[in-house]
């Protein structure tokens, strides 16, 4: 690893040279850069809730992720053993789908049984943190990557699977269709080890040019 190489976001200096270390990986990306404007942050702490929010987050409208956010901060702190304890008739008024109450109740056991640990993965190799994550029962690539750029601040990670970057870097390169998931994981390849940047670039690109929040997390 370069001197200069960024392993892990924990601020907005991390953000601002690791974009710079990326746009002079690949220049295409300076007048995307330009529209974009400045990458949020948006780092939350890693655990239960972190990971917890971004299931919430999954394939719903913003507006509708923090009202079943706000729900469930509401009956106490959104920790495994909080969660664990709650009544099946309270959880039912949050406004989860069947399979996230699952997921969120199978997560709340595996944390406290250990067979996660969700802080300590974060400070483990990508890749390998990645394999542990989505052997968790309703946790998926998207969710498992977007744990480890939000919560965990890995440089070096790029969701293909996500919708609005594949809708942002068809719009930037005036594609005639969206990438599928592997296309896109085979074009980010070239931004690597600043994966993370990149979709955050094209996160803000997607806001700024179709008016619309797209960050995947509460």
């Amino acid at each position: 690893m370069r001197e200069d190489q960024i392993n892990i976001i924990r601020n907005d200096a991390d953000i601002e040279a690791g974009l710079n270390q990326l746009l002079q990986l690949d220049p295409r990306l300076v007048p995307i850069a330009e529209i974009a404007g400045p990458l949020p942050l948006r780092l939350a702490a890693p655990g239960f809730a972190g990971l917890a929010s971004i299931i919430v987050s999954q394939m719903v409208s913003r507006a509708s992720a923090d009202a079943i956010w706000r729900r469930i901060e509401a009956v106490g702190p959104v920790t495994a053993q909080a969660y664990a304890a709650l009544d099946p008739e309270i959880i039912a008024t949050f406004g989860l789908s069947r399979a996230k109450a699952s997921t969120l109740r199978k997560l709340s056991e595996a944390v406290l049984t250990g067979a996660i640990d969700l802080d300590a993965i974060c400070v483990i190799e990508g890749e390998a943190a990645l394999r542990q994550l989505v052997l968790l029962p309703g946790i998926g690539p998207w969710t498992a990557e977007v744990y480890l750029i939000f919560c965990a601040g890995h440089a070096d990670v790029f969701p293909g699977g996500d919708v609005a970057l594949q809708t942002s870097v068809a719009r930037a390169f005036a594609m005639e269709q969206r990438p599928v998931a592997k296309e896109l994981a085979e074009i980010a390849r070239s931004w690597a080890p600043y994966r993370s940047i990149a979709a955050r670039l094209f996160w803000a690109y997607y806001a700024a040019t179709m008016r619309r929040e797209a960050l995947p997390i509460v």
